[in-house]
């Protein structure tokens, strides 16, 4: 390959514990949250030069509306923002082909702008460093900073720009239930908002123990997503997927003593069960949903 060309893996991620935070002034929340990367991957192809810049998606898992405006794609958001960080005049040429499902909380467009500020940091005369590159790509969306490390697992909290690298734990299968329609992010955090604030409910990050999140047992002992009650209300895959897989995951540790979780990712619609043990079990065969097998990476 040339160097004005690169391909880059783009991985998906689950969330194994998602918490939502106080509403800053400007009204975004801040998080705390476990990220998994998943091997689940769109591949992403850059292409640098005098071209002029373009951006196209093909793939299963593209929705029949398509992807909408170029302009508001991540993916194009990254490109734009590393040429304006690093003062590179050069075209560009993106090619993604998509196995993530799209708008299912595995962040698939994170992920592919994820690649794409790898590719170009690679191809770049003059890179910006890693530094850098995570400020930019927190700027893009909370998932990024996690997406364009290479660490298989991190504990992030804030706007998902600061998280801390954790070790890999043993492969774990991944079972995803996917749906055609997905959530909007914004919605489901304004829902969440709405929810919380008709409790009258305070918010404060809480201290996890030492070891909490060092074995596949420990984690399924906490995790949590605080988006499910109310994306279980607009969603009605999740409303009757996602107690599925919980009695699942809940089978598995208590009938067969295997660490297993079923819960949602990010803020909907895919949820997923995962299994820790060396014999993988199938999900429930009436789910009304499509079924991705993966595993952790």
């Amino acid at each position: 390959m040339s160097d004005t060309e690169r391909t880059e893996r783009a991985h998906a991620k689950i969330n194994l514990l998602l918490r939502i935070l106080a509403r800053e002034a400007g009204g975004y929340h801040g998080i705390e949250t476990l990220f998994q990367r998943l091997a689940l991957h769109d591949l992403v192809h850059v292409r640098v030069g005098t071209m002029a810049p373009s951006l196209s998606c093909t793939g299963p898992t593209m929705p029949a509306r398509g992807l909408g405006p170029v302009e508001q794609n991540l993916a194009w958001r990254a490109a734009t923002a590393y040429v304006a960080a690093s003062g590179w005049d050069t075209g560009w040429a993106i090619d993604i082909e998509k196995q993530i499902p799209v708008g299912g909380g595995l962040g698939g467009g994170s992920a592919d702008a994820a690649a794409v500020l790898r590719a170009f940091e690679a191809m770049c005369p003059t890179p910006l460093g890693a530094a850098r590159l995570l400020e930019i790509a927190g700027g893009l969306g909370a998932d990024v900073p996690f997406l364009v490390s290479d660490v298989s697992r991190a504990w992030a909290w804030g706007r998902g720009d600061r998280f801390v690298p954790l070790p890999p734990l043993p492969t774990a299968t991944v079972w995803l239930a996917t749906f055609a329609d997905g959530v909007n992010t914004g919605a489901a955090y304004a829902a969440f908002a709405r929810a919380r604030d008709a409790r009258g409910d305070t918010v404060r990050a809480l201290a996890y123990p030492a070891l909490a999140f060092d074995s596949w047992a420990s984690i399924a002992a906490l995790a949590a997503n605080d988006f499910e009650a109310v994306v279980s209300t607009m969603h009605a895959g999740v409303a009757t997927v996602l107690p599925t897989l919980r009695t699942a995951a809940a089978a598995l540790r208590d009938e067969q003593g295997v660490p297993a979780i079923g819960m949602m990712s990010g803020s909907g619609a895919t949820c997923f069960l995962l299994q820790a043990g060396p014999d993988a079990t199938l999900p429930p065969s009436s789910l009304p949903a499509r079924v991705i097998a993966t595993h952790t990476a």
